[in-house]
């Protein structure tokens, strides 16, 4: 089209601005649909990269299955949760598909500012498809990272360990590190049985594993576990444990060693002294070891119940004298080298039955070796393959070796029981299970005649501090004290206390040993031998423990004089 007028210049054609408009908007459209195609295309492409990556399994060099498996709940033998899983979110971070990794570091610190810059920064940066960023965060913060919405970072929920009942049982649960895998305590031996497999098969995650039953009763772990804390108060010890178990069956009733830790807080486990002295520690016995050196002469014949021994003067060894701690100086009858814990009466007992065969009876009780028994923590004993004459009288008092608590609970427990060794466990076991594991290490008659003896020293010996506390529940036992070796000699201010008993010694359920270390005297009227400590504990405990166990109290004389063998007047 053209305009034309008369009086005008020659006309202007407008047919090639709009040609070249039209090309322009042409070439626009074109540029566009090729960028749109260009991002499609890019988009398609990350999407194949994306696709084509092979998942990765592990979770830093773990199989994604045992991080994230569960462990059986721990109960106790009523059925009372010991240990249980609780699940918690964990951070983590695909590093090759984080955009902008400066952009993620920013905002990942307004939520959780402990994270290093730098460290976070370097975690971010690679081609890594797993990487750990935080453990164990509360809900709360998950759901504030969840809310900066950063590609390539998400959670995983994991199975924490949780212990409701914190310290009271600590040595006998132990703990799990953070990726939920035993490493002390009943724990660990569970990992090393099947709960290990079970992850490993991946029969752990998701799925709820069969309880594991233990024989611990809370009710009598949580009073002996408070009870050693008072001691450990009351007479400013640095240390007290405890062990009650079933003479018949070998479980373990309560187990407790303080200080101890808290096992939701492994890293409390770390504190000086807070080993498990029950089995992981061993000590010189002191004189609760005289009912193993009688109990060896009774049963090989070589001594009787009504038999008497020269206790007037000391024993020499070449330039050596052993004495007595409170000396009768005169003739004792049995019943009264126990009752007075005559150091000199036992070595003439001991002396009796013979220093060999004294040493193969210490291998029958299984003194020589280690428990058999679930806990890791274990110690071996420490006893002279062979003794020597002053070896020989000395360990017959309970020096010169040293053994483990566990030890001697075990063997009460054979010394009450009618003479039957029995391993200790800390799961349950029933009366037929356990005989066919005994092994007869004492005739029954001896059995008889040391519980006599045991209850005899609690109403008129070393024991009747015990006694006035659990009055009533028939206990019987021997107290021990130990001096320390300090600089290479005996310390006469630093002695470690035992007291070893059995109840009800008329028809023996119960075996216990009580230690408790370096104690002072609780008032200027009472004193720092065993019977004082490690005693008046043991009968704190007897008489709260006794009820729920469902033992009644008896006041009667006549149990008593029943326990009296015959021909002792």
């Amino acid at each position: 089209m053209a305009l034309a007028h008369e009086n005008f210049a020659p006309p202007i054609s407008l047919d090639g601005a709009r040609k070249v408009r039209g090309n322009l908007t042409q070439a626009r459209i074109r540029w566009m649909i090729f960028a749109i195609v260009l991002g499609f295309a890019l988009v398609s492409a990350r999407l194949v990269q994306l696709g084509m990556v092979v998942p990765d399994s592990t979770i830093e060099g773990q199989a994604r299955d045992l991080i994230t498996a569960t462990r059986p709940p721990i109960l106790d033998r009523n059925g009372l949760e010991m240990a249980v899983d609780i699940r918690v979110p964990s951070l983590f971070a695909e590093p090759r598909r984080i955009i902008d990794v400066e952009e993620a570091v920013q905002k990942l610190r307004t939520v959780i500012p402990d994270l290093d810059e730098k460290w976070l920064r370097d975690r971010l940066t690679g081609d890594k498809g797993f990487v750990w960023l935080k453990r164990e965060l509360s809900p709360s913060i998950q759901e504030r990272v969840m809310r900066l919405g950063i590609p390539g970072i998400d959670f995983i929920t994991e199975s924490k360990r949780f212990y409701p009942g914190m310290t009271e049982a600590s040595h006998i649960l132990g703990s799990t590190n953070i990726d939920n895998q035993g490493i002390a305590g009943i724990e660990r031996h569970m990992d090393g049985e099947n709960v290990a497999l079970l992850q490993e098969l991946g029969l752990a995650r998701g799925n709820a594993l069969a309880p594991v039953e233990l024989s611990i009763d809370m009710r009598a772990q949580h009073v002996m576990h408070e009870q050693l804390i008072d001691a450990m108060t009351r007479y400013q010890a640095i240390a007290a444990a405890g062990i009650m178990l079933d003479v018949h069956t070998g479980e373990v009733i309560a187990l407790a060693s303080v200080p101890d830790f808290n096992p939701n807080d492994p890293a409390s486990a770390l504190v000086k002294d807070s080993f498990n002295r029950i089995t992981a520690g061993i000590f010189e016995p002191g004189s609760i070891f005289k009912t193993v050196t009688i109990a060896g002469a009774l049963d090989s014949g070589a001594v009787s119940v009504s038999d008497q021994f020269d206790a007037r003067f000391g024993v020499r060894f070449g330039r050596f004298t052993i004495d007595d701690f409170h000396g009768k100086h005169r003739i004792l009858s049995l019943p009264e080298v126990y009752k007075y814990s005559s150091n000199i009466g036992t070595i003439r007992i001991m002396q009796a039955m013979g220093k060999e065969p004294y040493r193969q009876f210490l291998s029958t009780m299984g003194f020589d070796q280690r428990v058999p028994f679930e806990l890791p923590e274990m110690r071996l004993p420490t006893v002279p393959k062979q003794l020597s004459e002053v070896g020989a009288a000395t360990a017959s008092f309970g020096h010169g070796l040293s053994v483990s608590p566990l030890h001697m609970a075990v063997a009460y427990a054979a010394f009450v029981n009618g003479g039957n060794y029995v391993p200790p466990t800390l799961y349950k076991r029933d009366l037929g299970e356990a005989e066919s594991l005994y092994r007869r290490v004492l005739q029954p008659s001896t059995s008889d005649a040391l519980r006599y003896l045991m209850r005899l020293n609690a109403l008129e010996g070393s024991g009747s501090q015990m006694n006035k506390e659990a009055l009533g529940y028939r206990v019987g036992g021997k107290t021990g004290t130990a001096e320390k070796v300090v600089d290479g000699r005996y310390s006469s201010s630093k002695v470690t206390n035992f007291f070893a008993s059995a109840f009800p010694l008329d028809n023996p359920r119960y075996a216990m040993v009580i230690m408790v270390d370096e104690p002072k005297a609780e008032n200027p009227q009472s004193g720092t031998t065993a019977g004082w400590n490690a005693g008046t504990v043991t009968g704190r405990i007897v008489q709260r423990v006794a009820p729920m166990l469902g033992i009644a109290p008896d006041f009667s004389e006549a149990l008593d004089q029943a326990l009296k063998p015959a021909g002792v007047y």
